[in-house]
This record gives structure tokens, C-alpha cells and sequence, in this order.
């Protein structure tokens, strides 16, 4: 079984800058409803957030391989937002930690969605963890690749190469979900349309880290996005709307991702604090006839709880 990373993303939001781009479907209505007739003062401005929120973000390998709404998380990144100190911490969770779900017993993080869609990752991460999550996003293969392109695409600085022969040619409905084929990303200086983008994060073949240099590259491509989506605005949003076909969802209220883009530009490189749980927080090993990734509770807590409440 092909085991992808879809950098939730996958999220645009490294930082929390994407987070306005992630979630353009909720903005079309906004962008209309916020018009104002030229020469008027807007009554109602946009007013930015002032409380710390945190956001769970997901993504899943959603092809023709599963089961719609019946899908496991491929990435989850826990978002952490302070906008008085203008400091934003990443946590990147192992797909393959081995936790106890709420009503199923042991098993990885990454089946809770698959039983309890989002709000049953959102119980998961919060009971093991012993956190408050705000709000969720989640978002799909081709969602990802479709908003990297409307973006432009990103530049990104690549200091791991990639060299995979198995990586799964799944991204289009007429291929064989089960096929693969050869992809290399060489290091240096580059910049990356979506599909390029995508294979850069969601290989796993030939990198002797596995999920943790992953992750890594999931949070790097993370920061890149927000570096091209704070050059949007409410204008950009109704036009790369059309971009999306379900392959987003979010909890978040329309007003909270509107305010999001007024402080997303304050949120940069010394202000985002990048967490992966490498050893000694976690250790590779079995649990029956499978691979999973046994956590420390005993350093993940105190570590986690730095950031998160």
C-alpha cells in the first residue's frame, strides 16, 4: 500500500499566511458582499484577530484508490497563532503514531479521520495530546496541486533531494491508481509548479528519515506558499475560488479567514517556530504485522504545551 504525504496541507498556511488562500471557496461570497461603492467609507472594517487560535490542518491521499469520506490522514500539522506576539508554532504529527482513538481502542493517528471524518481527527489529536483545537482545514491531492499553480507556483530551496521510483501516478481519474513512476528533485535553487511541489513532499521512497524528513518538507513547502499568497487580496480570491471542487474543507468562519489576511504578512521567517517529533520524542517499531511510530508522552507533552494549551 502506497503510504503519501499530502502536505496539508497541507495548508497554505505555514505560518498562517496561506491560510486566507486555503480556504478561497468561503471567500467568493465575501469578496462580493464586502464591495464597497467607490467614494463611500467602509463602516464595517475588517477587524483583525487578537486571541491565539489553534488550527488542525489535514491531508489526505484522496484518489480513486479510497473510499470517498473514508480516507485516512496522510499529514497533520498542528497550527498555533498568537497574533499580539506575531509568533506561529508548526507541529507536524506522525501519520503513524500509535495512540489510543476515542471509541476504537489503539491505533494510528491517521485512521481517526477515516471513522470520524474531521471532527473525529480534531478528538484524536486532542485527547492525546491534551490540547484545544479552534478550527480545522483539510484539503486533497489536486487541491493542493490547483492552488500552488494559481499561486504561480513556489520557490523553494532544496537542500534533501528526492529520488523515488515508486511514486504513485494516482493525481488523475483515467491513470491506474495503483501505477508509479520515477520522479528526482534535485538540490539547489528552484521554483516548482503544483505537481512538482507535490511530488517534493509526498515522496517517501529513498530517504533513509522516511516521515520525518517528510515532514520537513512539508513545513518548508508550508513557509513557500505563504511567501506567494501574501500578495493576495479580497480582490484575487472570487477568481482562484473556481480553482476548488471539494477538495477543501474547513471549520473556520467566514469572518475569521477574512481578518486572517490583514495580519498574515506579520507572520515570517524568525516569528515560525518548525516542531517534528524526531527521536528521542518518538521511536520507530511494531505493533502487530505493521509499522507504527511509538510516542514518549513523558517529552511530548512538556514540549507541546510550550506552544500549545
Amino acid at each position: 500500500m502506497p503510504r503519501t504525504l499530502i502536505v496539508v496541507l497541507g495548508f497554505l498556511l505555514s505560518g498562517l499566511v496561506g491560510l486566507g488562500a486555503y480556504f478561497l471557496p468561503l471567500f467568493q461570497t465575501a469578496a462580493t458582499a464586502s464591495a464597497v461603492p467607490r467614494g463611500l467609507p467602509n463602516l464595517n472594517p475588517i477587524q483583525p484577530p487578537s486571541q491565539p487560535f489553534t488550527v488542525l490542518l489535514l491531508g489526505s491521499d484522496d484518489d480513486s484508490k479510497f473510499v470517498p469520506d473514508q480516507l485516512n490522514t496522510q499529514s497533520m500539522i498542528l497550527l498555533r497563532v498568537d497574533p499580539a506576539t506575531k509568533q506561529a508554532t508548526m507541529l507536524s504529527i506522525p501519520r503513524d503514531l500509535w495512540v489510543q482513538l476515542p471509541n476504537q481502542g489503539m491505533g494510528k493517528i491517521s485512521w481517526a479521520y477515516r471513522s470520524g471524518g474531521p471532527q473525529g481527527a480534531v478528538d484524536a489529536v486532542e485527547s492525546t495530546f491534551k490540547v484545544h483545537i479552534d478550527d480545522y482545514v483539510w484539503i486533497g491531492l489536486n487541491g493542493l496541486v490547483k492552488l500552488i499553480d494559481r499561486l504561480g507556483g513556489v520557490n523553494l530551496q532544496v537542500t534533501n533531494p528526492v529520488m523515488d521510483d515508486y511514486y504513485p501516478a494516482d493525481l488523475n481519474a483515467s491513470e491506474d491508481p495503483y501505477g508509479y513512476y520515477r520522479v528526482a528533485v534535485l538540490p539547489g535553487a528552484t521554483h516548482m509548479d503544483g505537481v512538482h511541489a507535490l511530488q517534493y513532499v509526498r515522496s517517501r521512497h529513498g530517504d533513509v528519515r522516511g516521515d520525518f524528513a517528510r515532514s520537513e518538507r512539508q513545513q518548508q513547502l508550508l513557509l513557500a506558499i505563504k511567501a506567494e499568497a501574501s500578495h493576495l487580496n479580497l480582490t484575487d480570491l472570487p477568481a482562484l475560488a473556481s480553482a476548488f471542487n471539494g477538495e477543501i474543507k474547513t471549520s473556520m468562519g467566514l469572518d475569521r479567514l477574512r481578518s486572517l489576511l490583514t495580519i498574515a504578512n506579520e507572520f515570517n521567517g524568525p516569528n515560525v517556530h518548525r516542531v517534528v517529533l524526531v527521536p528521542p520524542y518518538t521511536s520507530e517499531g511494531y505493533a502487530g504485522d505493521q509499522s507504527v511510530v511509538f510516542p514518549d508522552w513523558n517529552r511530548i507533552l512538556p514540549l507541546v504545551h510550550q506552544s500549545f494549551p
